[in-house]
């Protein structure tokens, strides 16, 4: 590859946007050709960074998501489910990469990414970071290894501002429990607990979810029997680690063949 990939941001004036805005600045291996905001938004029609209250970049900010991906090798993608399945059909019609760290898609949102796929790389991951995923691992291979003596909570901790509960992570980690045991997260799922519950259930695998303040992420994945707990954790103190990580991901992508895929692949996990 001898030209950098160009990668557009969507969503540029959320704190991810700007996050991934300022990462793809400052990388040497990638340069910034696009952001995108809804049509209306007031940072329609400026530049990036003095959008940002910073210097010019020389990118203008555009509702035009079709326009920028065409002139781009990737797009970088934190919005919401809605705008990703948009964004997802017009990055499979410019051929770009399309990372997404979107959080909160259903089941059947995620079905819809399918035909994108057949002509487009997509990899999509409820977090980016080297660390989440390699919990990811680590919990699978601690619940294979544990029987249903042993009870499984994942407790997640974001800022208020979050919408979205579980967390994508958290979800990704409820997953990997649920196959290291060989069982369908959906069968042996228990969250939402509130008022008089009754006893806890062998074998399921529960969720907390705390909102508060500015945490950035906190996951820990807790397996508690009779007399002793494990406890599997990983703390986030700078959302910059997802954007380095999204970025990773629109650059691994620049060759692979059109298809799904998430950050286990990205990472060689």
């Amino acid at each position: 590859m001898t030209r950098k990939p160009g990668i557009v941001i969507t969503g540029a004036s959320g704190r991810m946007g700007q996050m991934l805005i300022k990462t793809v600045l400052e990388s040497d291996k990638a340069r910034l050709t696009g952001a995108v905001e809804r049509e209306g938004h007031a940072w329609v029609g400026r530049d990036a960074g003095e959008a940002m209250g910073g210097a010019p970049v020389g990118v203008t900010v555009t509702s035009d998501a079709l326009e920028a991906f065409s002139k781009a090798q990737a797009v970088i993608d934190f919005t919401s489910p809605e705008a990703t399945l948009n964004f997802s059909k017009l990055a499979a019609q410019a051929r770009a990469v399309h990372v997404i760290g979107t959080t909160g898609m259903t089941n059947a949102q995620i079905a819809q990414l399918e035909p994108a796929s057949r002509h487009a790389v997509i990899v999509r991951a409820g977090n980016m970071s080297l660390g989440v995923n390699l919990l990811v691992q680590l919990t699978k291979k601690v619940a294979a290894a544990l029987d249903e003596d042993f009870d499984i909570e994942v407790i997640e901790a974001h800022h208020h501002h979050k919408v979205d509960a579980p967390s994508g992570t958290a979800l990704m980690l409820g997953e990997a429990a649920a196959e290291g045991r060989g069982v369908h997260l959906s069968d042996v799922r228990d969250s939402g607990r509130d008022g008089i519950t009754g006893a806890r259930k062998r074998g399921d695998i529960g969720f907390t979810a705390i909102r508060g303040g500015d945490i950035v992420g906190e996951h820990d994945v807790l397996f508690a029997a009779a007399g002793e707990r494990i406890v599997l954790r990983h703390m986030a103190t700078d959302r910059a680690i997802f954007a380095r990580g999204a970025l990773k991901a629109a650059l691994w992508g620049q060759d692979k063949a059109a298809g799904q895929y998430d950050m286990v692949d990205v990472l060689g996990l």
